[in-house]
């Protein structure tokens, strides 16, 4: 095993972890019970993830899908959600309290650098680390909630990049699905943001439940890395006929067209569209990435007409030749023009009338 590749697969591993209970920890913090300490054993399967793939793929990851993504989402997901729902409960207090419980917290912080230079003690660190997660307390609940949320879109995208990749994908391929990633990860930050701020939306219970269930619904694409994986299709899938050579052909632009229909723009614009005609939520922003979900909606239905269009006239042009081939190999003996003699005169240099030749086609080759 390379030494570069156990430790890019511990490290990221370990991050998605200690992120992990960062959620958990603020949980508890919001609920008052350390009962919600229990989400944490949720990275006992990305621990058993991690022995696996350092014994059977010596750190190597999967073909076409990352356990270790996919086990970090069942991770920290219920965290965000427990702190959306609870996210009714709190406020931010105003900015002066703000303001003067930050410099009160900096202050403790500071004396408590200064007494831990001093002595040097284990009881000194002890208590400048309570002071800092003290500090970290007081900070508002809704900037610890985004926080979680564009910290958890990061992570995604830098352990993505740190994971050793396998077999099943290249580097210039991973290049690629980093790009998409960081774009996919903007739009789901501003989904969450822009819909869940609405006092409207805080109102309906329902609602928050439906927009969180779509939120964890376009996280699934992160795990996964067909967008990037182009099959190289073997001569007998022609012979199938016009869905299988679709499907190979153009596999990663069907995913890709797929992702955004389905699991990212699709259902987006269905929960602004509900937001604006149903709830009467409209502002400037909803309805500009309301009109740009339905233009990515359209485009790519259209591109996947493009592709249907190509595949049928690639299929075409492949059966017109092979006619073409098969016309210049019978003709010859089905025309029945030519004299027996034909043979021993062409030896001999006669000439043959013009009338007794065969009539052949422009796409025929010519016969060596």
């Amino acid at each position: 095993m390379e030494p570069l590749v156990l430790l890019n697969a511990l490290a990221t591993r370990l991050l998605f972890v200690l992120h992990s209970l960062v959620g958990v920890w603020r949980v508890t913090e919001v609920k008052k019970e350390p009962r919600y300490w229990l989400l944490a054993l949720l990275n006992l399967l990305l621990f058993l993830e991690t022995v696996l793939t350092l014994k059977f793929k010596r750190g190597r990851g999967y073909k076409w899908f990352s356990p270790a993504i996919f086990l970090y989402l069942i991770s920290i997901v219920p965290s965000l959600w427990l702190l959306e729902m609870h996210h009714e409960t709190q406020h931010c207090n105003s900015q002066s309290e703000g303001m003067t419980q930050n410099t009160s917290s900096r202050e403790d912080f500071n004396r408590s650098l200064m007494s831990s230079e001093q002595t040097n003690g284990a009881d000194d660190l002890i208590q400048t680390a309570r002071v800092f997660v003290g500090t970290l307390s007081t900070v508002c609940e809704k900037v610890w909630t985004l926080g979680l949320h564009q910290t958890f879109l990061l992570m995604l995208i830098i352990g993505r990049w740190l994971l050793p990749i396998g077999g099943g994908i290249t580097r210039d391929q991973l290049s690629q699905l980093l790009l998409m990633f960081v774009g996919t990860a903007a739009d789901i930050l501003e989904f969450t943001s822009e819909t869940l701020e609405e006092q409207n939306v805080r109102n309906s219970p329902a609602l928050v439940y439906a927009i969180l269930v779509i939120w964890t619904w376009s996280m699934l694409q992160f795990p996964l890395d067909l967008a990037v994986q182009y099959v190289v299709c073997p001569s007998s899938v022609i012979a199938r006929g016009f869905t299988s050579l679709f499907f190979c052909q153009y596999s990663a632009d069907l995913w890709n067209i797929g992702i955004s229909v389905f699991i990212q723009d699709g259902p987006f614009l269905v929960v602004r569209l509900i937001l604006m005609t149903y709830f009467k939520v409209v502002n400037q922003m909803l309805v500009f990435f309301a009109v740009k979900n339905f233009l990515v909606v359209v485009l790519q239905l259209y591109r996947l007409v493009v592709l249907a269009l190509a595949v049928r006239t690639s299929l075409q042009k492949q059966s017109k030749g092979r006619k073409g081939e098969d016309n210049c190999s019978v003709q010859p003996a089905e025309s029945g023009l030519l004299p027996r003699g034909w043979e021993s005169n062409s030896r001999e240099g006669s000439a043959i009338p013009l009338q007794t030749l065969p009539v052949t086609s422009d796409d025929c080759p010519p016969t060596p």
